[in-house]
């Protein structure tokens, strides 16, 4: 196989540019993820095979099938090491180690292979900013401040003074510097006091993270997903926390010690990256990660003034300008990801679209807008059936430790409790973690034990069972919408031109590729909706969605959450 740098150095003497084509020339993917699906699993939510209530491996492995058909190129596996679970997994112990909760490395062993046999790679959730205070390095950390693990960590004598640089809030809460009883020191941590934060800045450290990746390269894993990776430059004593000065120079000496020669796929979350420093991850020449999830479309529903996230209302004129904004950034510059909702987010369909009425049509539509970007697309499960938020009623069915320690500070600092739930039916992690709804049988189909935690109630009416037998239902869609990205040059490559940016609920773009042309239309609104006499071509057409006849022209009425891709 052609390697990246191969395939550049061959388009630059072709004058072609990585992400671009001349007509009668054909265009060739610098690297198979540029035409693959991530599909995102959380796996105590995906699915159960031993009735303990838990997702496992196993489970997984027995829905691998209903991926395949799907069309996905490779799954994020949120975090299946061993971990004490105070995050879910992202607090972990040993990095290789399974958790038994999830299974053996046996099982893990064959996930890999079964998944590989059907043209699936298995990308690993790398959680390397900090580690669980159970892992073997922290507990030897603690127990000795002259062991050599101690600089894996971040320590300082008295905490930092208020109003200082140094006196920063961890995310789930409360200062982020916490007294260590066993070594009368305070240690660094971003997130929950039993998630320490690793010291990136000590050589032995970074080799002891590439000899861990390397390892699970060699067990044949298809690449990593970064846990929060722009935060591993901290230098919390100047305050800063994202995007250090040092980052990019970790990052490319991780690259050279442990993707260099193979065939990975790298993504690395960063809240802070932005369309102007975003090529500095995920340019090819610089040998970084292959792409990064950015942010802008979900910060946009958060308040600085309040420090609270909004109630849903979508600006989707600013929405639109950060989706171009994104994709005019990194064409031909570096590699976009594309996606609505993750494990840390709310349901797509429950923010952006329509959970009532037009579940199903606004589900269709938020997925047309996305896979016909320029990007990666990623599908977190659940997604491609159109799953909603979880709905809970009372702070008793919440699991998640950012949704239970904001529920204390806030009700300490006079929130009310009613209040307090409707912000977390909106935005709790939770909601993105109820259990897969497979069926209508008892649990969704999930297990047959009792779930972790409580299963949407809708899942009578909604499920992969009811909705994959539909022909005009999401997981078709999702389907049609991936093998037509897998076909189509112009759909992975093409120009991003955004037409009608100030439009309300209206959003037309169009992708370019030498000759070819593809018109997106979708109507984001619950009213019937008419395009305006200007500013957008007039097309007719068979939709490349539905193969319906239809006619793009000024006047002509959109109903509502209507999306169509039309040749143009």
């Amino acid at each position: 196989m052609m390697s990246r740098r191969e395939a550049i150095t061959i388009m630059a003497a072709m004058s072609i540019s990585p992400a671009s084509s001349h007509a009668g020339i054909v265009t060739r993917d610098m690297a198979w993820w540029q035409s693959a699906i991530g599909y995102q699993i959380y796996p105590a939510s995906f699915a159960d095979s031993n009735d303990d209530g838990i997702g496992d491996i196993p489970g997984i492995i027995g829905k691998l099938d209903y991926l395949a058909e799907l069309g996905i190129g490779f799954i994020w596996l949120s975090p299946v090491y061993a971990s004490p679970m105070v995050d879910n997994g992202y607090d972990i112990s040993d990095y290789r180690a399974i958790n038994p909760i999830f299974g053996t490395m046996a099982d893990m062993d064959r996930l890999i292979a079964e998944a590989r046999a059907r043209k699936i790679g298995i990308v690993m959730d790398l959680v390397v900013n900090h580690t669980s205070d159970q892992h073997p390095w922290f507990r030897a950390a603690r127990s000795d401040r002259h062991s050599p693990y101690r600089d894996y960590y971040i320590w300082r004598d008295q905490p930092p003074a208020k109003g200082t640089p140094a006196d920063i809030e961890a995310s789930f809460g409360g200062s982020a510097w916490s007294l260590d009883p066993q070594s009368g020191e305070y240690y660094f941590h971003l997130f929950a006091p039993q998630q320490p934060d690793l010291n990136w800045a000590n050589p032995a450290l970074r080799a002891e993270v590439h000899a861990m990746m390397n390892w699970w390269l060699d067990k044949g894993v298809a690449g990593f997903r970064m846990d929060v990776i722009d935060l591993i430059g901290k230098q919390p004593e100047a305050g800063i926390v994202a995007d250090g000065p040092e980052l990019h120079h970790y990052l490319r000496e991780m690259h050279e010690a442990t993707l260099t020669g193979r065939d990975a796929v790298t993504v690395g979350e960063a809240w802070s990256a932005t369309p102007t420093n975003a090529p500095l991850y995920s340019a090819p020449e610089r040998q970084e990660v292959s792409m990064v999830f950015q942010f802008g479309h979900v910060t946009q529903f958060w308040d600085e003034k309040l420090g609270k996230w909004k109630p849903k209302s979508i600006d989707w004129p600013r929405l639109k300008a950060t989706f171009a904004a994104w994709q005019q950034a990194l064409h031909g510059k570096g590699w976009n990801s594309l996606f609505w909702g993750n494990h840390d987010l709310p349901r797509a369909v429950s923010r952006y679209g329509d959970e009532g009425e037009y579940r199903v049509t606004s589900a269709k539509a938020l997925a047309t807008i996305l896979h016909l970007m320029e990007g990666t697309p990623y599908i977190y499960q659940g997604e491609e059936i159109g799953m909603t938020n979880a709905g809970f009623t009372s702070i008793e069915q919440y699991r998640d430790v950012e949704t239970i320690n904001f529920h204390r500070i806030q009700l300490a600092q006079g929130v009310a409790e009613a209040d307090f739930l409707a912000g977390a039916r909106a935005n709790s992690r939770d909601n993105a973690r109820t259990p897969m709804q497979w069926s209508a049988a008892p649990h969704a189909g999930f297990t047959r034990g009792q779930p972790w935690i409580a299963v949407n109630e809708n899942f009578l009416r909604l499920n992969v069972e009811l909705d994959r037998a539909d022909t005009d239902g999401v997981f078709q869609h999702y389907r049609r919408l991936i093998a037509l990205r897998r076909e189509n040059a112009l759909i992975r490559h093409g120009d991003f031109r955004l037409l009608l940016a100030d439009h309300p609920c209206l959003i037309i773009f169009e992708r370019r590729l030498g000759a070819e042309c593809l018109l997106v239309v979708v109507n984001m609104s619950r009213q019937e909706t008419a395009i305006p006499t200007m500013g957008v071509p007039s097309v007719q057409g068979r939709d490349l969605l539905t193969g319906k006849q239809v006619s793009i022209k000024a006047g002509a009425k959109l109903k509502p959450y209507a999306a169509f891709a039309l040749r143009c």
